[in-house]
């Protein structure tokens, strides 16, 4: 009787399972898909100037695969670079300039802020900096790029004209990042895919849609909703800067446009299973704002949504429930079909959409393993620099 009872229910927890499922296929602005793209644009009649800062700390591995493609850039307007060289130790800012000097192409200057002072985070007090010198040779637009983002040729122009057409304050591309060893093919496609289920691009670019993201990558800001959003002052301790940037913009008034990019690509490599691990876990209790209850609805939903269906086709086969072997099987297939899309985009092989059950695992002990970690003290670091904890920082206003 007991037996019976307790596999009455799994079975019912296996139907919560397919109805979130059936909810996140269609209720979710089909974030699965992956068609978001730079919307429609047209050429404008003059090219407006902009300057492109990019924050880099400890940077020169990646940077001679990098820097080159921004100076490179074909853009018919004024153009600039800024590299903000936050208290590197690796030369690169003397790298920077002699990739300047190598390649040639849009001026680059090399500035440095020195140690950010209490309530900033560093790649924020860097960009600050750096929108600071910029702002000097008053540009309509401001690219903000990470040292490890490869750009097309074409690049700004077209995030430019997109801008343009679209009346949009913020232009944002999700950068491809790089899939090339075996736990990369595994969790990388997932991180792009977990991160459009909670933002997904549709609702971001839909106006009067209060959801509000962008990639901290590729960012290209309106110059003049520096000071209407007060950014990068109003999000200075943000350790999600991005998200942050966007919901600043989002809350003065802009208009906020996030997408797949077909031609931005990231050069960072993360080789082993630990590198990937500190990527999460420096920021995923930071997207739970801190919350322990947060984190415990977070593990809950994740072992819900994830973990119950093949769960649930195991516990079915071995206790003879058919009805919850394929309950669960319906949902591990609709779980299945909606990471395809995905795979798809970062070019991987599709039997790795059955296996998303045990990435989620991953991630789940990656967001348990941050909060773990902000608890000790240890919090988020950039580049080596550990993060004062936000509680910790009195808010200004």
């Amino acid at each position: 009787m007991g037996q019976t009872a307790a596999v009455s229910t799994f079975l019912w927890i296996t139907v919560v399972s397919l109805a979130a499922w059936c909810w996140l296929l269609l209720g979710q602005g089909f974030f699965w898909r992956t068609d978001v793209r730079l919307p429609r644009r047209r050429e404008p009649d003059a090219w407006p100037p902009v300057c492109v800062v990019v924050p880099a700390r400890d940077e020169a591995e990646v940077l001679p695969a990098a820097l080159p493609s921004l100076l490179a850039q074909d853009y018919p307007g004024r153009a600039e670079v800024f590299l903000v060289d936050d208290g590197s130790t690796d030369g690169t800012g003397d790298l920077a300039r002699e990739l300047s000097r190598r390649h040639g192409g849009l001026p680059l200057t090399v500035g440095s802020p020195g140690e950010p002072p209490a309530g900033w985070t560093g790649k924020l007090w860097a960009l600050r900096y750096g929108i600071g010198l910029a702002r000097a040779r008053e540009p309509a637009y401001l690219l903000l790029t990470d040292a490890d983002i490869a750009h097309a040729p074409d690049s700004l122009r077209e995030l430019v004209a997109a801008a343009r057409t679209g009346g949009f304050d913020v232009v944002s591309q999700m950068a491809r990042l790089r899939v090339e060893s075996a736990w990369e093919r595994l969790v990388v496609p997932a991180f792009v895919y977990f991160f459009a289920q909670l933002y997904p691009f549709r609702w971001i670019g839909r106006e009067g849609s209060r959801t509000a993201a962008a990639a901290g990558g590729c960012v290209l800001l309106r110059a003049g909703t520096v000071d209407e959003a007060r950014v990068p002052d109003a999000i200075r301790h943000a350790v999600i800067d991005d998200v942050a940037l966007a919901r600043a913009v989002k809350h003065a008034g802009g208009r906020v446009w996030l997408g797949l990019a077909d031609r931005v690509d990231s050069v960072r490599p993360y080789p082993r299973l630990h590198d990937l691990w500190r990527m999460v876990a420096r920021s995923a209790y930071a997207q739970l704002r801190h919350r322990p209850l947060l984190l415990l609805g977070t593990v809950a939903g994740l072992a819900l949504v994830y973990l119950v269906p093949p769960a649930a086709v195991v516990a079915g086969v071995a206790g003879g429930s058919t009805a919850t072997a394929a309950t669960g099987g319906l949902a591990w297939a609709v779980m299945a079909g909606t990471y395809v899309p995905m795979l798809r985009y970062y070019r991987q092989p599709l039997w790795l959409a059955p296996l998303l059950p045990f990435t989620a695992f991953l991630y789940l002990l990656m967001t348990v393993d941050s909060a773990v970690r902000h608890h000790r003290g240890r919090g988020a670091a950039w580049k080596g620099r550990t993060y004062v904890r936000p509680d910790a920082v009195p808010d200004e206003g």
